[in-house]
């Protein structure tokens, strides 16, 4: 698998501000059938940081309805990756 394609998107919310903030932990949407050799690796080159630690989970999508109809959104992967002390990911920079 490509390392572009491993990573999906940062995930930015209150809780990983925090996490990013306090234990200098990054979480990202990977992609499902990465694993977590994968995403070190993706992690590593792409953003030139020494990673120590990568913990994934499965997030089921949720129930969606319009109107009558029903339907699921997708179902997605979660990474957090925990860097080494000195190294961050700035994903707002100059803000």
């Amino acid at each position: 698998m490509n390392v572009q394609q491993v990573i999906r998107r940062p995930l930015i919310t209150e809780k990983s501000t925090i996490e990013r903030e306090l234990q200098n932990i990054v979480t990202f949407e990977v992609d499902p059938r990465a694993n977590k050799t994968e995403i070190r690796n993706a992690v590593e080159t792409l953003f030139d940081v020494q990673v120590l630690e990568v913990r994934t989970s499965s997030v089921k999508g949720k129930k969606r309805r319009v109107g009558r109809n029903v339907g699921y959104r997708p179902n997605w992967k979660k990474a957090r990756v925990k860097l080494r002390e000195g190294d961050s990911i700035e994903f707002f920079e100059g803000v």
